[in-house]
């Protein structure tokens, strides 16, 4: 199936969905008609990144459904819940344009009723790095994942590798719970210069995105030493040292860690690998990867 043609200003708005009832009919009625759907889960201020997942699901399903929610839940008492970007009416044009069917937008209300009180706390993959920084966040992610899937019912589900920690939890959390659902990652969008696109982008000043624009190349510059001899932990030290040079404010982590299981990486020539990154610039908290080979 073929994404509508960004020039055709015809298309019609996505349907919007609020409760689980409507999604469950929706995804009935798709069923009936031997129609499969894909899911783009979102929080809204959408990107060219996000769009991308969009019109990558348009042709892998017949229906594309992306889902609007800041999940409450991910988020730690000082970090920017409050302040995080909301941007409905933009979204829903830009989903017009990418040819999505379908918004699912619940209310707090909708996702967690005043007495729900499951969580979904996947092990092992969620300690380091993010785990470490933002305790309980990977918990919030999955539980919110988790129920989107059930509520929805879909074929298959679009992420993105800029949040490649998160996009490996994920692929655990089906595999352990035999989700019926097929996960694909995607590449990250960048600008030309290099900055992986990000809702919380929006927070940098002119003179940050200049800054901000060298932690691609500080990633790059990492996974170049380790290919051509340096130890990883003296890559890392290298790395956090240079990205304070370039004028991040704060590194909360640079580690090279294996793709798989974001464990330490230490057999770079035996092992995939993968260069992680969060830093602090401003008002923003900016991550970032890129693959080791």
């Amino acid at each position: 199936m073929t994404a509508p043609d960004p020039k055709d200003d015809k298309r019609p708005t996505p349907l919007i969905v609020k409760d689980v009832p409507a999604l469950r009919a929706y995804r009935e009625k798709l069923r009936a008609g031997q129609k499969t759907l894909a899911l783009v889960p979102t929080m809204g201020a959408l990107h060219d990144g996000h769009l991308s997942l969009v019109k990558a699901a348009l042709k892998k399903a017949d229906h594309v459904m992306v889902s609007i929610f800041v999940n409450p839940t991910q988020f730690a008492p000082h970090e920017d819940l409050a302040a995080y970007p909301r941007t409905w009416e933009s979204d829903c044009e830009k989903l017009t344009m990418a040819g999505a069917h379908a918004i699912y937008h619940p209310s707090i209300d909708t996702m967690y009723p005043p007495d729900f009180a499951a969580t979904i706390h996947i092990e092992h993959i969620t300690a380091p790095l993010e785990g470490v920084c933002r305790p309980g966040h990977f918990d919030g992610v999955a539980t919110v994942v988790a129920k989107l899937f059930m509520q929805a019912q879909s074929d298959c589900a679009f992420f993105g590798e800029k949040d490649y920690q998160q996009l490996q939890m994920i692929r655990k959390m089906v595999v352990d719970l035999d989700m019926a659902v097929t996960i694909y990652g995607l590449p990250t969008l960048r600008d030309d210069h290099g900055l992986a696109l990000s809702s919380r982008n929006a927070y940098l000043s002119d003179a940050e995105r200049t800054i901000a624009r060298q932690l691609n190349k500080v990633l790059h510059e990492i996974a170049h030493k380790i290919k051509h001899g340096t130890a990883p932990r003296d890559a890392e030290q290298w790395g956090h040292d240079e990205a304070l040079r370039c004028g991040f404010d704060a590194v909360d982590y640079i580690a090279a860690a294996h793709a798989e299981t974001l464990a330490p990486l230490h057999d770079p020539a035996h092992e995939p690998g993968r260069i992680l990154a969060a830093v602090r610039l401003g008002k923003a908290r900016l991550i970032d990867n890129i693959a080791l080979s």
